[in-house]
């Protein structure tokens, strides 16, 4: 039988010294944030914009235009992304769709992505600074994070969100804490106001509450005994998020309970979303996202750090946890990174089984990949502490930054629209930036000017109505439509066949619209009018 003085040994674990790391931990992760920053800033509207960009800005012209958010399953996607790109272009001045332009609009998710650095400060605790400071890192400058930081798509949000509802929620069900449950309930609000595969995420994280429910009721730590679990504390935590969550859902999808038919349309969004979940003409392998991201000269050593940071927190499972007096982890980090881990194994799964792939997508994997390279790397660190060892680990460190970097160079600047780039998918291609000036050309012939009538005529005409959005006049067909009289018409291949009699006389121009996929301009040899 133990003493009560042994007990309160127990009890009590020694005081750790605070080291500089955590000291310091808010001013590292402020100037990797204004480096995260700095690095998307620049040539924000030098790559042309993807069609699903297109999309995005067509529905936040309309916002801008004053009409009230509609929320359509079929082939969008969540709120979230628009509502926040709102007040930015309305300080820009912009107050339409011809208002906008490539930088107002990208400028939401770089801020997003450089601010979503700070989230990585939740973490360090549970992985130690050295961890969450490198996954800090490769959010800020790898290449997949930081191309899709510069993209008007909702994937940035998300998995910052996504982050956020991870740190916070765990903290919540840890603490108790009221605030850190609302804050996770937010978060996941955001996870679904920004698109429907937030099913997804919560099933991953719906995967690791089982896994703790049945296996982690109890803190093992030599060093602080055995804590069991405060149901009172969880039951508080989980109420918080889910009315956090619930409020802000029905407040994004009703736009401000203006439009209360919206939470039903996302409820009925979820059979097709399940539909779409079968490809729809983007099957991939399920090895696919391992593909793309051992991409390059970084890729691969990346998925090796962070298959040794997993097998580390998995070994670490079996074993009886003691502090280590240079760690700065909290006495429910093990079972926190473990939580962490089971996620990660989930969400991969689930995303490698469905069929449908697309390389945004992948950010839902890198980003648990990224902790656990950061953990991988902590624990190489850890392993020996011979000044040897070390230096040549550093020396290490510093090559795969430079690897890093070339990447991102080539992926992210040089080639952004390139299609031997894995992350343009499907992209429109630079020749297309040739159109609108064409048009200006034509249209200071024209007796119009820019209200000539315009018609395109095309089964995908996106993202067309973005590159034409400051002529008034533009009208869309499909190929089996009539477009009528037009004082120039833009049509892809197969609809030109359609409309002989519309187009009879007029010199082509080509225009390329995304890989193989041309677009035709008909004008007048006179100035293009008729």
């Amino acid at each position: 039988m133990k003493t009560a003085q042994e007990t309160r040994t127990i009890a009590a674990p020694p005081a750790r010294k605070i080291s500089c790391g955590h000291q310091y931990r808010w001013a590292i992760f402020l100037l990797i944030a204004a480096l995260a920053m700095a690095v998307r800033l620049p040539r924000l509207a030098d790559r042309p914009m993807h069609t699903d960009e297109a999309v995005n800005a067509y529905i936040t012209g309309q916002l801008l235009s004053g009409e009230v958010y509609r929320y359509d399953g079929r082939d969008r996607h969540g709120p979230a992304l628009c509502a926040l790109t709102l007040p930015i272009a309305r300080a820009a001045g912009a107050r339409n769709l011809a208002g906008l332009d490539e930088r107002m609009l990208r400028l939401v998710p770089v801020i997003v992505g450089a601010l979503a650095v700070l989230l990585f400060v939740t973490v360090a605790r549970e992985t130690g600074m050295i961890a969450a400071t490198i996954a800090a890192l490769l959010w800020a400058f790898a290449p997949l994070p930081l191309y899709y930081s510069r993209y008007f798509i909702h994937e940035t949000l998300f998995a910052a969100a996504t982050l956020g509802l991870i740190s916070f929620g765990w903290r919540a069900i840890d603490l108790g804490s009221l605030a850190y449950g609302l804050a996770a309930g937010a978060c996941a609000g955001v996870m679904l106001a920004c698109k429907e595969t937030a099913l997804l995420n919560y099933a991953a994280v719906g995967a690791a509450a089982v896994w703790w429910l049945f296996d982690a009721r109890h803190v093992r730590n030599e060093a602080v005994g055995r804590a069991p679990v405060h149901w009172s504390r969880v039951l508080v935590a989980v109420s918080a998020a889910s009315a956090a969550c619930l409020l802000f859902v029905l407040l994004i999808y009703t736009w401000g309970f203006r439009h209360w038919r919206g939470p039903l349309d996302l409820l009925e969004s979820f059979p097709h979303f399940l539909r779409r979940a079968s490809g729809e003409g983007h099957e991939k392998p399920f090895w696919w996202y391992w593909k793309l991201l051992a991409n390059g000269y970084s890729g691969g050593a990346l998925l090796a750090l962070a298959l040794l940071g997993g097998v580390n927190i998995g070994c670490k499972a079996t074993q009886p946890e003691r502090l280590d007096p240079e760690s700065e982890h909290g006495p429910n980090a093990s079972i926190t990174l473990r939580l962490f881990l089971v996620y990660t194994v989930a969400i991969c799964a689930i995303h490698c089984a469905i069929p449908y792939k697309t390389p945004w997508l992948a950010l839902n994997l890198w980003l648990p990949l990224s902790v656990l390279t950061g953990c991988g790397c902590s624990a190489l660190w850890r392993w020996k502490k011979s000044a040897l060892f070390r230096g040549i680990l550093v020396v290490a460190v510093v090559a795969l930054a430079f690897a890093i970097g070339r990447d991102t160079r080539l992926l992210v600047f040089l080639r952004a629209s390139d299609e031997r780039n894995p992350y343009a998918y499907a992209h429109t291609v630079d020749d297309l930036l040739r159109l609108p000036e064409r048009l200006d050309r034509l249209a200071l012939k024209h007796p119009a000017g820019r209200n000539m009538r315009i018609a395109v005529v095309s089964a995908d005409a996106w993202p067309l109505p973005w590159y034409l959005r400051k002529f008034p006049n533009t009208g869309f067909w499909q190929p089996n439509q009539d477009p009528g009289l037009a004082d120039l018409y833009l049509t892809s291949p197969e609809a030109a066949e359609r409309i002989p009699n519309r187009i009879e006389g007029r010199r082509p121009e080509f225009f390329g619209l995304r890989p193989d996929v041309l677009a035709i301009l008909w004008c007048k040899e006179q100035g293009g009018s008729e």
